[in-house]
């Protein structure tokens, strides 16, 4: 998903004067000289819109949400600063379809239909994501975001199918320079700065540069808990000829916390209503990362419409931790009795590269357009793990985090290499306009080591993966019913290679993910899209051990099918609003849990609504008002069952005459007590935010 961007069409005008004279005669036409007039633009930070003409998600090229045969949702510029995000799980968490499995800021996991996104995009190139090692980027550096739900295996391969999540990063698109300044604070004692600036590099504009940075620190809601960022992007770009441009960004973040883990259930495994601001955590926890990305991409354009595009990333991972979180149950009295602990130090490497061609085509009077690419990805990782355990005595209700600090030696190692290679082909065929007929596949080959080692006796065990010339194919049709509407259907398949072995040592088939959807799109009124979609995804080939022997037979099969509604954009030209509901439901298909939900994380029910309302008149004239409400139907992991929930936050910002505004916002306004995220009966089991007052104040030039 290395997506191209529509160029601005630049027209020579010639116009007719009527005025005479001797240097000049009657009708002789003048010409003014080149204008730019911008078209559908990729970009969203200047649109003030909840939503946008083109994206790329899924896709190899820039386009309309309806010629996508699969469900999507943006969260535009204007969302991100409306609702004051800062990190990649506020924002989806009002996304329809998304659900947040939450843990400190960065670490927390998304989950789409029932799985787990494993890859993150940046301007559509890959890299791994794992939610225990918080590096979720930062949003100061991302113009928008864009999510494709269900499998997307057609220009990637591997990986669960709960889709794709693209993050167009911000871009050096300014002439003049321009930028802004944020101070913002909340009163869980956070602190935060951003500024951003961009302009021309050259006389011509042809070279362009653009330098982001963020800092935030400070408390959380939970007793002891801290989050910090510091997060540096710089990105150029340059027209090398009207027809080719070449851009580069570079983003550095660190983040540096003292986590939190959960609460524990009580012994019965019901879950525990003590003060929001219990915490299970020792005064040593410690958490810090590093992540630094590089992406450089390189573009032409064809007279004939054609292009070739060119691009890579470079990501580097690194975490460091070590923190304790509750080991038992809690009795009647609120008290634990155990403390684990876990210490890791993570290094990941990821390069990837991707090269495409797009091209026009007319066949027989229909028209098409064909695309021909090739990627490669290798990803290498390093390991180094303890676990522990501290008998005592504790209470949730008075906590005293001054426990000894363990001794944190080392006791295994893993260390982990894949390398994945791809040829992959579509073509987008229109027998009449209304009609798009879509067809493509892909080839893969994919092989991995994983090297568990124990450091005390050297001993060492083996994992292999290995995949040759699988083929993931991709089907899909839209049909543009009026000008403004579209029914289409898909087919679309991901899969997971896998290390058991069968019977005869071979290994077993990759898990497959395969989804059929349905569904129509449509933009109404002022830019209203509205969709509607049905989907059933099943995953096949999941293993399942022998009894009574050492191999595995790849045989289990799940399903997640549901529906979803969605509209984004404005009602009004003055009333901005995203909405969605989604309805899934999840079940094993086969075996000893047959019949059984086996996504309980997931609601069945979730419904989300975000607006503003910018007043034109009256006593508010100049402010805009909003807010937004999630609910969701109950959920539940390994028998502890959440009840479901209602929040409402609310918001009003007002832009001054200098450029100067003012924004403040109340989350959790009604102070509803409630629990976003259950996990097992000593951890992982997480209370919503409080009642939380937030300000900012951004200074535009």
């Amino acid at each position: 998903m290395t997506p191209s961007v529509p160029r601005p069409t630049r027209l020579a005008l010639l116009v007719t004067t009527a005025l005479t004279g001797p240097a000049l005669a009657q009708d002789e036409p003048v010409y003014l000289g080149e204008i730019t007039i911008d078209g559908a633009s990729y970009e969203t930070e200047d649109s003030d819109s909840y939503s946008t003409d083109l994206v790329s998600v899924g896709e190899k090229a820039t386009m309309s949400p309806r010629e996508v045969p699969q469900s999507t949702s943006v969260v535009t510029r204007k969302q991100i600063d409306d609702g004051g995000y800062t990190a990649l799980e506020e924002a989806l968490a009002d996304t329809p379809g998304i659900m947040i499995l939450n843990n400190d800021t960065g670490r927390s996991s998304i989950f789409s239909r029932g799985y787990e996104f494993d890859y993150l995009y940046f301007d559509g190139l890959p890299a791994p994501v794992s939610s225990i090692y918080g590096t979720q980027p930062d949003l100061s550096i991302v113009d928008h975001i864009e999510v494709l739900k269900g499998p997307a295996g057609l220009f990637i391969g591997t990986g669960e199918p709960a889709g794709s999540i693209n993050m167009r990063l911000k871009q050096a698109t300014a002439t003049e320079p321009k930028g802004y300044a944020t101070l913002s604070g909340d009163s869980n004692g956070q602190a935060r700065a951003e500024v951003d600036v961009s302009g021309a590099l050259n006389e011509e504009g042809t070279l362009r540069g653009r330098v982001v940075g963020a800092y935030g620190d400070g408390g959380d809601f939970v007793d002891g808990v801290e989050n910090g960022v510091r997060s540096l992007y710089g990105t150029l770009a340059w027209d090398v000829t009207p027809d080719t441009e070449l851009t580069f960004s570079l983003s550095h973040m660190q983040r540096d916390i003292a986590p939190f883990n959960g609460l524990p259930t009580d012994d019965d495994g019901d879950l525990i209503w003590t003060d929001v601001s219990a915490t299970t955590g020792p005064d040593w926890n410690d958490f810090e990362n590093a992540t630094t990305d590089a992406v450089l991409a390189a573009e032409h354009f064809l007279a004939n419409g054609a292009r070739v595009k060119f691009s890579m990333r470079k990501s580097r991972q690194e975490a460091d931790f070590l923190y304790g979180y509750s080991g038992s149950t809690a009795d009647e009295n609120n008290m634990i009795s155990r403390l684990s602990w876990l210490a890791q130090d993570f290094e990941q490497d990821s390069l990837a590269f991707d090269v495409h061609a797009e091209m026009p085509f007319a066949l027989a009077g229909w028209t098409g357009t064909a695309i021909l690419g090739a990627d490669w990805q290798k990803v290498d990782s390093t390991r180094h793990q303890a676990r522990g355990a501290i008998s005592g005595s504790w209470d949730l209700d008075d906590w005293d985090g001054g426990v000894a600090r363990p001794d944190a030696s080392y006791t295994s190692r893993t260390d982990t290499e894949t390398t994945s290679t791809g040829l992959y082909s579509q073509v987008r065929l229109s027998p009449v306009d209304a009609l798009t007929l879509i067809g493509g596949a892909r080839l893969s080959w994919y092989d991995g080591t994983v090297d568990s080692r124990t450091l005390a006796t050297g001993e060492v065990s083996t994992a292999r993966y290995d995949v040759e010339a699988k083929v993931t194919p991709f089907a899909g049709l839209t049909y543009d019913i009026t000008d403004n509407a579209t029914l289409y259907a898909s087919y679309s398949e991901i899969f997971i290679p896998q290390s058991e072995l069968d019977d005869d040592g071979d290994l077993l088939e990759p898990v497959e993910g395969r989804q059929v959807e349905i569904g129509a799109k449509a933009r109404l009124g002022y830019g209203l899209d509205v969709s509607a979609a049905l989907f059933d995804l099943r995953e096949v080939n999941r293993p399942v051990s022998v009894v009574g022997e050492d191999y595995y037979v790849a045989e289990e099969e799940v399903v997640s099918r549901g529906f979803e509604l969605e509209v984004a954009g404005e009602v009004a030209p003055d009333v901005h609003l995203a909405a969605g509901y989604t309805y899934t439901d999840t079940e094993y298909l086969n075996g000893d849990n047959e019949g059984d939900a086996f996504s309980t994380y997931t609601p069945e029910h979730m419904f989300k609504l975000t607006g503003a309302y910018d007043v034109t008149s009256g006593a508010l004239e100049g402010w805009s008002l909003g807010g937004r409400l999630t609910w969701m139907s109950e959920f539940s992991s390994r028998g502890i069952e959440a009840p479901g929930y209602g929040v409402v936050d609310l918001t009003a910002s007002r832009t001054f005459a200098n450029d100067l505004e003012l924004r403040v916002g109340i989350d959790n306004a009604f102070d509803r007590d409630y629990y976003s995220r259950v996990g097992g009966t000593t951890v992982f089991n997480f209370r919503g935010e409080p009642r939380t007052f937030n300000v900012s104040l951004t200074r535009s030039f």
